[in-house]
């Protein structure tokens, strides 16, 4: 079994590179993986349209994408969102080059995926997208996987590897931040200056690997590290080699979580870790790194109602210490700069009538430490930023019953963000009388995939 299992990993790692050397032409991910499994898209997916898994799609990401019903099926897909975008307050300077202060239509992203499973062991899941507000394109989620299906006296494991780009974006419960709600946003909508370095800052600027075992598909273990990978490689790829900087070494990650059916549907909870130095900006002169642990626990439902009804509710619990070391001696800043703390929670709750049409509430509090140099531009020096989200939204083809065929598939909806705090204040939060309401956002899109 050990030579097994050796000879996949390598297979692994040569896959990997084959799929990296080939990206450019990738496609739509869910059509092609529905094309490859026959099932219709509700059968993964809350609502019909990803990313939001199901207890089915679940088990087929953490099988490495490989359960397969036809001999062939091609593995690339395309997706496509775009949006009109409203603040309540137009939005000085304009959101980027080329738009307005306000009222603006953007192609937020086209992006192509090659997504498929390759026999019985390996997996892909590559995304390459255009940002149709930068104009440029780089490349997005990855996640390649090697998995082997082993038993332990009675129990029944299924051990994996990832090699993904993003901390959490190899996980199946839409609880952590890389398929955390909001699934759809765009960068013309102000956001909150101060997040949790897990909440995204490392994604497509890191690689890591992770291995895994999912117990009787009711216990998951999970650890593995991350690194960065050389500026210019990251440049070639488009993303900021400088933001955040690079992880010192390995930076460790952790993942457990505990899976199993109550009442109508299928509760988990969890808790999940990580801890990375960053040299940050790739600035090393100062012999120093800034430090970030971060700690979580997380929580969903959701349940198939005999009349087709799906419902769920997803919830999470960040907390991380920051010792911004080299951050606070590149500014000359006295010790007390560098030890701050933020909490962020996250909790959104949908109700799909008939598993098309949504409606989805969600609350986010962010808080923190004061600290007057990291958050100078703030009145309060604080980061707290706060509010909900409420998106309706509908998706016809769910069931894989559209004219155009059955691997297109097509959301619309409308979304409204109100924040109650914006950048620790909420009223008069930049000292020049500017409120927390003015971020206010509504958002109207259509999403697209074949």
């Amino acid at each position: 079994m050990r030579a097994s299992i050796g000879q996949r990993l390598a297979g692994l790692c040569v896959l990997a590179l084959a799929i990296v050397s080939i990206s450019a032409p990738q496609a739509g991910a869910v059509p092609a993986f529905a094309a490859q499994t026959g099932l219709a898209c509700q059968a993964c997916h809350v609502g019909g349209f990803g990313p939001q898994l199901t207890p089915t799609g679940r088990e087929f990401k953490l099988n490495g994408y490989t359960l397969r019903t036809k001999s062939f099926s091609v593995p690339f897909s395309a997706m496509v969102v775009a949006s009109y975008l409203r603040t309540q307050q137009p939005q000085n300077p304009p959101p980027a080059p080329n738009f307005s202060p306000n009222d603006n239509f953007a192609l937020d992203q086209v992006s192509l995926f090659f997504a498929g499973g390759f026999g019985d062991h390996f997996g892909a899941f590559v995304q390459g997208t255009y940002d149709g507000v930068a104009e440029a394109w780089h490349w997005d989620n990855l996640d390649l996987r090697a998995v082997d299906k082993i038993k332990v006296k009675s129990a029944d494991v299924t051990l994996g590897l990832s090699l993904n780009n993003a901390p959490t974006v190899q996980d199946v419960w839409n609880t952590l931040p890389a398929w955390g709600y909001p699934y759809t946003t765009s960068t013309l909508a102000p956001a909150p200056s101060t997040s949790p370095l897990l909440n995204g800052a490392l994604a497509q600027t890191s690689m890591g690997l992770t291995g895994y075992a999912w117990i009787n598909s009711e216990y998951y273990l999970e650890a593995g590290a991350y690194w960065s990978p050389g500026a210019g490689l990251l440049s070639d790829l488009g993303a900021d080699p400088t933001s955040p900087g690079s992880i010192a070494g390995g930076a460790p990650y952790a993942r457990i979580a505990y899976q199993h059916d109550v009442g109508p549907g299928t509760l988990e909870v969890g808790a999940y870790g990580m801890w990375t130095q960053i040299h940050p900006g790739l600035d090393f002169s100062t012999g120093m790194t800034d430090g970030y642990a971060d700690y979580g626990l997380d929580g969903s439902y959701v349940a198939t109602l005999p009349n087709t009804d799906v419902f769920s509710v997803n919830a999470r619990f960040l907390h991380e210490h920051q010792s911004l070391n080299a951050t606070c001696a590149l500014l000359e800043a006295d010790s007390t700069c560098a030890s701050n703390t933020l909490n962020d929670v996250r909790i959104d709750g949908s109700y799909y009538w008939r598993d098309k049409i949504g409606l989805t509430v969600a609350g986010f509090d962010t808080t923190g430490s004061a600290n007057p140099i990291i958050y100078a531009a703030n009145r309060t020096f604080k980061p707290d930023s706060s509010g909900v989200i409420v998106q309706l939204d509908g998706t016809p083809f769910g069931a894989s019953n559209s004219p155009l065929g059955r691997r297109f598939n097509t959301r619309v909806g409308i979304q409204y963000t109100a924040y109650t705090q914006f950048n620790g204040a909420s009223q008069n939060r930049d000292g020049l009388s500017g409120n927390a309401s003015d971020n206010n956002t509504l958002r109207v899109f259509i999403w697209a995939a074949y």
